[in-house]
């Protein structure tokens, strides 16, 4: 069952009157601004910035639970339902809450008080069944007009995608579906997709409401086949649900010809199968009327060697326009991408004086560690970038490299390359010797090592660096928050005879087996950890990094997280740990972040790196927080959703804390 659970006020009142009596406190300060979190990422460019300042470095320590709401949808996959993550980013607009959970059920709570206000179920029809990930839903939008008077049902909508792969509306006040808007509130995404099973296609991430259109992407699963679905981008009609236009990340001129070899589909039949899809968060810029996809890589991930050109728009950030869905420009940030390196963070729109003249830009975040700084207009980088040279040897035969890659120059790259067998991490002489030798079977060139029969080494792994969590921007200092994960794993190809006799079945997490039917191999992917089942690499494992976006220097760089909550046994060491979630920054100085695999929100000062508060969490906050303050005498909110991920507990908590 749904629940709320609140500190009596008159206990609070008794709590903060005894802290202010004993001098450990401060009065809460309601001279500042107030601002909601009307966007999945703060605002549509993905700022994940709020200018709220009365939680702040000198008081944060005072934070306690001001409610927690219980929703209840969730499974560790191992009964009826498959397993499911909370990853949810709440959205606060217009005095209310809303956020989706990995069922699909999306909720309107009050703010203030954790107090459910409405929710809709979508009777999701896929709750059960196979697939490689768990049942997540990280965001809805919202509408609420452009100045025009509307009353009624529908006035103003929330919208969000579902594993059936359905673009819904909803009645923001009463949470019912608008009729008026494709079929009884419901837009299916499946048309023009080709065949596919239910779970090989559909969105995860928040959709994009921008001017007059709702824009959604899809996730298509990884390495299956050559002919995945389609990776469009949609934008449909807010009002209506029709389809506005349509994006087919095919090359230019890839229709013309194919037309002219009598190949090209035609307006009924499917998208191009096997193209980038837009599986993470989306940006927007109502003035100029843009749209910003991170793109993935096409299918499949580890073998290029057949894709016809389809690469033109892999791994790149790409601008549409908002009214067309034309392509305005675009930067590929990997060339011939076979490393599953698919641009995973949200494009991040700023503008900081001291940056680049202070000019529009766009912060682009990848798996690799790179930051790159991008004219918002033109897609120009805003510093150096430098094409060098990439490993070309132990390629297998039909895959065509790329002879160079790009890398930032400002900021420089903020994860290491190599990992050599002298560089092997251990906790004692035999877990390193056993790294060591571990190492020394693998092909490891570095950045960009290609996929090979002897198995390669990649570092970062496919996770990253950086993921959807992707980074957050203070533009009034010029500073750029970005976690990321610093493991390693091995990607080895085998092939087809050889693949197909295996046991997909025998094959543990982290360990993994993809078919890529349609190619001559099969890919193995494994994590690169020791007989202890500690990573090989040195630690940090996971990290917290602070920019200087004017200089490009790095201000401070921490580790993020500890061992615990995934060692065998108490030991709790400040190694840093696997991380997928986001940050924000805020103008009381604070980064407050979850995402480790450890059960802690943690607030960092923004200066200095130093971790200045945390709070212990029933389940892993695998989502980017957010906080708010909805009026003049009111509070200031932090909330985050903790609900797991894949490798860890399923959980249904949202917890708000705010200031005695």
């Amino acid at each position: 069952m749904s629940v709320a659970i609140r500190l009596a006020p008159v206990v609070t009142s008794f709590i903060a009157a005894l802290l202010l009596a004993c001098g450990d406190a401060q009065p809460v300060d309601y001279s500042g601004p107030v601002s909601e979190w009307p966007e999945y990422g703060g605002d549509k460019g993905g700022l994940k910035y709020s200018p709220l300042n009365q939680i702040n470095r000198q008081n944060v320590g005072e934070l306690q639970v001001a409610w927690e709401y219980r929703h209840g949808d969730f499974s560790d996959g191992t009964g009826e339902y498959s397993k499911t993550a909370f990853q949810a980013t709440p959205i606060v607009a217009d005095g209310s809450m809303f956020f989706c959970t990995g069922f699909a059920r999306v909720i309107a709570l009050d703010p203030e008080t954790g107090e459910e206000r409405w929710q809709f179920d979508p009777e999701l029809r896929l709750k059960r069944g196979k697939g490689p990930y768990p049942l997540t839903c990280r965001g809805v939008a919202y509408w609420g007009g452009h100045g025009e008077t509307r009353e009624g049902a529908c006035g103003k909508r929330v919208f969000t995608g579902t594993r059936d792969s359905e673009l819904i509306a909803l009645d923001a006040a009463t949470g019912q579906p608008c009729r008026g808007f494709g079929q009884s509130g419901r837009v299916s995404l499946r048309e023009g997709i080709g065949d596919a099973p239910p779970w090989e296609y559909y969105p995860t991430s928040a959709p994009l409401v921008i001017r007059d259109v709702v824009v959604i992407g899809a996730l298509v699963s990884d390495s299956l086949r050559v002919d995945a679905p389609s990776g469009v981008v949609r934008a449909f009609d807010v009002r209506t649900g029709a389809l506005r236009w349509a994006w087919d990340p095919v090359p230019p001129g890839w229709h013309d010809e194919a037309r002219a070899a009598g190949a090209a589909p035609s307006g009924e039949e499917p998208y191009q199968p096997g193209t980038p899809n837009v599986w993470a968060p989306i940006s927007g810029d109502e003035e100029r009327g843009l749209v910003f996809v991170p793109t993935g890589n096409p299918s499949p991930d580890s073998y290029g060697g057949d894709r016809r050109g389809l690469d033109h728009y892999g791994s790149s950030t790409v601008a549409l326009d908002a009214d067309t869905g034309r392509v305005a420009w675009h930067f590929q940030a990997v060339h011939h991408d076979l490393w599953d390196y698919d641009l995973a963070s949200q494009p991040a729109l700023f503008q900081s004086d001291g940056v680049a003249g202070g000019i529009p830009a766009v912060a682009q975040a990848t798996k690799l560690g790179h930051i790159f700084l991008l004219n918002r207009e033109t897609g120009e980088p805003l510093y150096p970038v430098e094409e060098r040279p990439a490993p070309q040897q132990g390629a297998v035969p039909g895959e065509t490299l790329s002879p160079t890659q790009p890398f930032p120059t400002h900021p420089p790259p903020l994860h290491p390359y190599t990992l050599t067998p002298d560089q092997a991490w251990g906790f004692t002489p035999i877990d390193r010797s056993y790294c060591r030798e571990l190492i020394s079977r693998f092909r490891s060139d570095g950045a960009f090592t290609p996929p090979s029969l002897q198995g390669s080494i990649q570092f970062p792994g496919s996770a990253g660096g950086a993921n959807w969590g992707g980074v957050s921007i203070d533009p009034v200092n010029g500073l750029l928050f970005v976690n990321q994960i610093r493991m390693a794993m091995v990607q080895q190809l085998i092939p087809r005879e050889q693949f197909d006799q295996l046991d997909p079945d025998a094959v543990v997490y982290p360990d993994e087996l993809y078919p890529m039917k349609g190619t001559p191999y099969g890919v193995k992917r494994m994590a690169l950890m020791s007989n202890f089942g500690a990573p090989c690499s040195a630690p940090p494992w996971g990290t917290l990094t602070a920019v200087d976006l004017r200089s490009g220097r790095v201000l401070w760089d921490v580790a993020l997280g500890t061992t615990r909550d995934q060692a065998p046994f108490p030991m709790w060491l400040a190694l840093g740990a696997p991380n997928l979630g986001g940050s924000i920054a805020t103008a009381g100085g604070i980064v407050f972040i979850g995402a480790t695999t450890d059960k802690f929100l943690r607030g960092f000062d923004a200066q200095t790196g130093e971790e200045i508060w945390r709070a212990r969490l029933p389940f892993t906050a695998n989502a980017t927080p957010l906080t708010y303050r909805l009026r003049a005498d009111g509070k200031q909110y932090l909330v985050v959703a903790a609900g797991g991920h894949g490798w860890s507990e399923s959980g249904d908590a949202v917890i708000a804390y705010t200031l005695p």
